[in-house]
């Protein structure tokens, strides 16, 4: 083994360490006293309604991975937007690309009806 990596091995066996060593502790000293109210699901205060393993509608995951895809591909704006002046016409050219090709995107998913929660 390579001794240049002999401290980062020691460190991930001390990060191991402790972050074990923290949960035995507390799975060792803290208090234990489980009654029905506070082993009931929490909901914001109010009583729970329905199961607590209910189903989802497939729209559900399919409207929270659009977003994540749209709001990830939005970052890469800022910093092209910090730089634009420094960057020229190419960069600008392949800015207007990307773009282009996240409005197809979203225009097919707004076709394809993707948005709508029923």
């Amino acid at each position: 083994m390579p001794t240049e990596y002999l401290p980062i091995l020691i460190f991930l066996m001390i990060a191991l360490a402790f972050g074990l060593g923290a949960l035995l502790l507390g799975e060792a000293f803290r208090m234990k006293r489980p009654y029905a109210e506070k082993l009931m699901p929490y909901e914001s205060g109010n009583l729970p309604v329905g199961e607590p393993r209910q189903r989802f509608s497939i729209r559900f995951y399919i409207i929270a991975m659009l977003f994540v895809v749209f709001d990830v591909e939005a970052v890469f704006l800022y910093p092209w937007a910090v730089v634009f002046d420094e960057i020229g016409l190419f960069a600008f050219i392949e800015m207007v690309i990307f773009i282009i090709i996240l409005l197809v995107g979203y225009i097919y998913a707004w076709k394809k009806e993707a948005f709508v929660w029923d």
